[in-house]
């Protein structure tokens, strides 16, 4: 009888996926609109909509399918960071005054590349702490980690320039290689707060739900390993993300600080706070 259900409840979660797979984006973007309420503050509408995206498929390098850099929006498919702009995108246009899909694209575009401008595979954010300065400088989140911590941390990034062969831009543009570089170079010249992972459950109080939680990480070459959001569920702070272990969006089982304990790559957090 168990391995009945077991076996139901595979084939449920494939229909799904099937389902999702098969929609239109922008059609999903419909659903969306239907699903939520824009009146709610900003922080609240993000958890929402992240909700909204509960059990979607995790899928990798969603954005690596075009020959020339372009906006590929994915309301399908999600992997981490794709989740969190999205989300936020998604929030921030529910709040506007045009909450159409054109301008979900246009808010999109502004949250993922440098300046808002796309201009080739280079001007995608691709290192999240390149991610936080920019969307600092154009005022969609504030990061108030150092409110919270003293501690700071000093990144080393070199992974993309080193190892080229992994990405498909720039095996096919090596051209871009030295500008990926010169990128890497100016995030390690920073210094950045940080919340060490040991005392994220002491510092919980201070982090709200809505927040964008950027993991700091000991892996050579990289600065943040995952991102998603803050979210309290009653008294305890989890974390809403797209998992590649589960291969899908979740809240995590466990709070966010038994979450980071329980993972050896992961060293602290980085927290964002989204502005209206």
């Amino acid at each position: 009888m168990k391995s009945k259900i077991f076996s139901l409840l595979i084939l449920f979660s494939l229909v799904c996926t099937a389902t999702y797979a098969q929609m239109d984006d922008k059609a999903v973007f419909e659903q969306y609109k239907s699903a939520v309420s824009p009146k709610l503050p900003l922080e609240k509408l993000i958890e929402e909509t992240g909700r909204f995206f509960l059990d979607r498929p995790y899928v990798a390098s969603t954005l690596e399918i075009n020959d020339r850099e372009q906006l590929v929006v994915n309301l399908r498919e999600l992997d981490c960071t794709t989740f969190v702009e999205t989300t936020f995108a998604l929030a921030l246009t529910a709040k506007s005054k045009d909450f159409t899909y054109d301008n979900f694209c246009r808010t999109l575009t502004q949250i993922r590349y440098r300046d808002g401008k796309i201009d080739q595979y280079p001007s995608r954010l691709h290192y999240f702490t390149d991610w936080i300065k920019d969307n600092t400088k154009k005022g969609l989140v504030k990061d108030v980690t150092k409110k919270i911590s003293c501690d700071t941390i000093r990144f080393h990034d070199g992974f993309m320039s080193h190892n080229p062969d992994k990405y498909r831009a720039l095996r096919e543009h090596p051209e871009f290689i030295p500008t990926i570089a010169a990128q890497e170079n100016d995030i390690n010249q920073r210094i950045y707060n940080y919340i060490p992972k040991a005392d994220v459950a002491a510092k919980a109080n201070k982090i709200k739900t809505g927040d964008i939680i950027a993991i700091t990480t000991n892996l050579k070459g990289l600065d943040i390993s995952h991102v998603g959001f803050a979210v309290w569920v009653g008294k305890e702070l989890h974390f809403m993300h797209a998992s590649s272990t589960l291969k899908k969006v979740v809240v995590s089982d466990k709070t966010l600080a038994e979450y980071l304990s329980g993972v050896k790559i992961h060293t602290g957090i980085i927290v964002l706070r989204p502005i209206e």
